[in-house]
């Protein structure tokens, strides 16, 4: 399940991009979720395990992806470990989502993310319930961001 912590959390990793750079395995970037994340995230096309076709850069290497998908790559991989995903764009909520129907993963966010006009659920650590949907989870993130 996907639980989120609104606001300051101390224990999150905040800079996600220098922990990326510094943790990733070559073997995530071939991964079939992480090639369909960069896909979708960064409209750019694995290669191979050290390179990424961008239409935007051209060939650039898994250091060089946006921070989103960085961040989404590292909550896929590395789920024990809480990550500031509002290094994410509302781009990435679904695929918090995805992740989270597989397996436990916490993230904090300083933000209000959209997760779409759908049902979800979502553990809200802040105050220990489900929200359902953006109506629900907006009336408890609006205390905290």
């Amino acid at each position: 399940m996907l639980r989120v912590y609104f606001g300051d959390m101390p224990d999150a990793i905040y800079n996600t991009s220098v922990y990326f750079k510094n943790r990733y395995k070559k073997e995530w970037i071939i991964s079939p979720r992480t090639i369909e994340m960069i896909r979708d995230v960064d409209s750019s096309e694995v290669l191979g395990t050290g390179a990424i076709d961008s239409p935007v850069m051209g060939i650039i290497s898994p250091t060089s992806l946006s921070g989103g998908v960085k961040t989404l790559i590292l909550i896929d991989h590395i789920p024990e470990m809480i990550f500031n995903a509002s290094n994410c764009g509302d781009n990435c909520a679904h695929w918090l989502l995805e992740i989270g129907k597989e397996k436990d993963i916490t993230i904090n966010l300083r933000h209000i993310m959209d997760f779409g006009d759908g049902e979800f659920e979502i553990y809200i650590i802040n105050t220990e319930s489900v929200v359902h949907n953006m109506d629900e989870l907006v009336r408890i993130a609006g205390r905290y961001v």
